[in-house]
C-alpha cells in the first residue's frame, strides 16, 4: 500500500525510524468491543501499559477514510465515542477509504495495515477462528488466511471456546500460520487458560520469540507468527458457564447469530463479569507484546 494513502503519526514514524519498540493495537474492540464509555478508558490504559515499558503504542483505525497507524488523543477519542464507526476487515479497508467512513480494524485489518507500515508486534485479545458447524455454514474468520500471507507476530489468548477449536488449529497449520505457547504446551481458548489441545512449540520468554522472529525473517516466511498467550488460570471464567451458555445456544440459535447470542449470553451469565476477563486478556497480551517487542528491538534495532 503507498505511504501516502496511509497515515502514520509522527511518535510512531519516529519510533519505527530509531529502531525502538512498536506494538500495534486494534480497534475494534474499541468500537464494537467494551461497552461505552468504559471503552475509552480501556483504549486509553492499554497504550500506558506500552508507555510504561517505553514502547510506543501504534493503535490503529481508520478515521474518515483515511488509515491511521497511531491514533491522537482526538482520534482515540473519536472511535470511542462514534457510534456510527463500523467494523472494518481486511476486505473492507479500501471501500471504507473510498467512502470516508470511520471504522474499528478488525484482528485481520489491524494486521494488514500494521505489516505495511513496518511493525512488527501486534496485540489483540482473541483471534478469529472456525466457527461451529462451518462444514455446512463455511463460516471461517477472515483473520485466518490474512495471518497466512502477513509477516506480523501477533499475540493473542488463542480463540474463544464458542469456536470449533480444533478445527482452527487444522486451519493454522493448513495455512503455515505457525503458532507457539508462551510458556504452556496447550492452546488457550480466552476465557479458559486451556483449550485441552496440545501445541506443538512453547517458548518461555520473549527473547525466544525475538529469534523464531529473525529466523522467519532470514527464511523469507511470508506468514504469521501467533504466540498463544493463556490467561492464569485463577482469572479464568466457570468453564460451567460456557457450557452452559454453548447449550442453550445448540437448542435454537444457529449459524453466524451463534456467536452473539454466546457472548451476549455469557454476559448476562457472569453478571458482567466476562467484560472485566476480556480487559484482563487485552492488558494481558499487550504486556507480552511489549516485551516481545523490546526484545526485537534489541535484537535488530538500528536508526533507518
Amino acid at each position: 500500500m503507498p505511504s501516502a494513502l496511509v497515515e502514520v503519526s509522527p511518535r510512531v514514524s519516529a519510533a519505527l525510524a530509531a529502531g525502538e519498540p512498536v506494538v500495534a493495537l486494534e480497534s475494534t474492540i474499541i468500537s464494537h468491543g467494551l461497552p461505552r464509555p468504559h471503552n475509552y478508558a480501556a483504549a486509553q490504559k492499554f497504550e500506558e501499559i506500552l508507555d510504561a515499558q517505553n514502547v510506543t503504542p501504534a493503535t490503529i483505525a481508520i478515521i474518515d477514510g483515511v488509515p491511521k497507524i497511531g491514533l491522537g488523543p482526538e482520534d482515540l477519542e473519536r472511535i470511542a465515542a462514534d457510534e456510527s464507526a463500523i467494523k472494518v476487515g481486511s476486505r473492507d479497508i479500501a471501500i471504507a477509504m473510498a467512502r470516508k467512513v470511520t471504522g474499528g480494524t478488525t484482528v485481520a485489518a489491524t494486521s494488514v495495515l500494521a505489516a505495511r507500515a513496518g511493525l512488527r508486534v501486534f496485540a489483540t485479545g482473541g483471534l478469529g477462528g472456525v466457527h461451529r458447524g462451518a462444514a455446512e455454514s463455511f463460516d471461517e474468520s477472515a483473520d485466518l488466511t490474512v495471518l497466512s500471507r502477513t509477516p506480523i507476530t501477533v499475540v493473542s489468548a488463542g480463540v474463544k471456546s464458542i469456536l470449533d477449536i480444533p478445527a482452527t488449529l487444522e486451519r493454522l497449520e493448513t495455512l503455515s500460520v505457525a503458532v507457539v505457547g508462551f510458556r504452556t504446551s496447550r492452546f488457550p481458548a480466552f476465557w479458559l487458560s486451556d483449550s485441552g489441545h496440545d501445541l506443538d512449540w512453547r517458548v518461555d520468554s520473549p527473547e525466544e520469540v525475538a529469534d523464531i522472529m529473525a529466523a522467519r525473517d532470514a527464511f523469507g516466511e511470508p506468514s504469521a507468527l501467533l504466540v498463544a498467550n493463556p490467561l492464569p488460570t485463577a482469572l479464568q471464567l466457570d468453564p460451567g458457564v460456557l457450557d452452559d451458555a454453548m447449550g442453550e445456544a445448540e437448542q435454537g440459535v444457529r449459524g453466524k447469530a451463534v456467536s452473539p447470542f454466546l457472548l451476549d449470553r455469557i454476559q448476562q451469565v457472569t453478571g458482567g463479569a466476562s467484560v472485566e476477563v476480556n480487559l484482563t486478556i487485552a492488558r494481558g497480551n499487550i504486556e507480552l507484546a511489549a516485551q516481545i517487542a523490546t526484545s526485537w528491538a534489541a535484537r535488530t534495532g538500528e536508526p533507518r
